[in-house]
């Protein structure tokens, strides 16, 4: 039993680990930044533009009857309450904008961190080469060398250059 518990602490301390759960948090706590956004900023210019429509309220009642008040449509909330069955597309439009929000956000932050890591991973630029081989003993020498320093020969001059 106590080697199950070391091997979970091993598994738990590890720094993936950490790392997913601390992820996990800052998720859930931008999802619901970005729910807010949705909700509070983006959706009420778009359902005034519209007539003023409440997205959240808007559903096709599968039950009409029930639905209707003095024949208009009750809230969504009210027919929730009174166990209308509904169709709620009004929300699931504020989902579906929720996800791409935070799709494209996640994809930002992905090209950023490939963009990053394709700069690290880029070869550096040749340089010009500081030796040469000498054509007598085949010993690297420094370029701008007129003398070999293994077998002493005397370098040509343009092998010099």
């Amino acid at each position: 039993m106590s080697k199950l518990l070391k091997e979970f602490k091993e598994f738990a301390v590890r720094g993936n680990v950490i790392d997913l759960a601390v992820g996990v948090i800052i998720g859930g706590a931008f999802g619901k930044i970005v729910t807010s956004v949705v909700n509070d900023i983006i959706m009420p210019p778009i359902g005034m533009l519209l007539g003023n429509v409440n997205f959240t309220d808007l559903y096709i009642s599968l039950e009409p009857e029930r639905s209707m008040v003095d024949g208009k449509h009750i809230s969504l909330a009210k027919a929730a309450e009174a166990g209308v069955p509904v169709i709620a597309y009004g929300q699931f439009v504020n989902v579906i904008l929720n996800f791409l929000i935070v799709a494209f956000c996640i994809f930002i932050l992905v090209k950023a961190i490939n963009s990053l890591h394709r700069k690290k991973e880029e070869p550096a630029a040749e340089e010009e080469p500081a030796t040469k081989e000498c054509p007598f003993c085949l010993s690297e020498i420094p370029l701008k060398a007129t003398r070999c320093g293994h077998c002493t020969s005397q370098l040509a001059e343009e092998q010099a250059r």
